[in-house]
């Protein structure tokens, strides 16, 4: 992954939890903060990194742990953040969460890390609304290409690119047909105030009284 996207993203994301890291803090501190985890930990993967076009050509990130299991019936659900570009240069997190029952020959449980490069306006404002987002149906969504010999011929196909790191045992569906909501309720915990994710990804959340504000410097 391009190193100097690396470094932004992450610094951003360690902004946001530094005020309360000293604290026992609430979970959406431990969320972000494991967002920072996770982009430190697709840093550590060159042979899977994300392409620097991809990167600096991205829109938005969506940054997520989803957990499956199951014995023939699967059980999904995910957390994490989205941030994206403005005129400001990145947002503050918005928090989002996923969750599903499916059915299929599916044994084990896994832990799976994701980044989500959102390549569109389109792909943001989506993120934006209250409503769900079901990826590849309205919004498509494709794996991401990797690695050096990618970079030079690298064309957004889709208006999302997924990168994934898993861990443990399963066999069953992916990322796709996943659908994405907004955490509400999370968002009024980290802001203290009924803002939307419309508004904290235009650059609009202000400052979380626990910590600094959520912005790139």
């Amino acid at each position: 992954m391009n190193k100097s996207s690396i470094v932004l993203i992450t610094s951003i994301l360690t902004l946001a939890a530094s005020g309360t890291a000293l604290q026992a803090g609430t979970r959406e501190d431990w969320e972000v903060q494991q967002a920072n985890a996770i982009m430190q930990r697709f840093k550590s993967m060159p042979e899977k990194s994300i392409p620097k076009r991809v990167m600096r050509d991205a829109k938005g990130l969506a940054i997520l742990t989803v957990t499956k299991g199951g014995f023939i019936w699967s059980v999904k659900g995910g957390h994490g953040i989205v941030i994206a570009r403005n005129k400001n240069g990145w947002s503050g997190p918005a928090f989002i969460r996923t969750g599903g029952v499916g059915f299929g020959a599916q044994v084990g449980g896994e832990v799976t890390e994701y980044v989500l490069v959102l390549n569109t306006p389109e792909a943001v404002r989506a993120f934006s609304q209250n409503a769900n987002v079901e990826l590849g149906g309205a919004l498509s969504a494709a794996a991401g290409p990797v690695g050096r010999a990618a970079e030079a011929g690298v064309m957004p196909k889709a208006a999302v690119y997924t990168y994934s790191r898993s861990q443990g045992l399963f066999a069953g569906a992916s990322l796709e047909g996943s659908v994405i909501t907004a955490n509400k309720k999370a968002n009024q915990n980290y802001y203290h105030s009924n803002i939307t994710p419309g508004q904290i990804l235009a650059g609009q959340g202000g400052h979380h009284s626990s910590g600094p504000m959520v912005t790139s410097r």
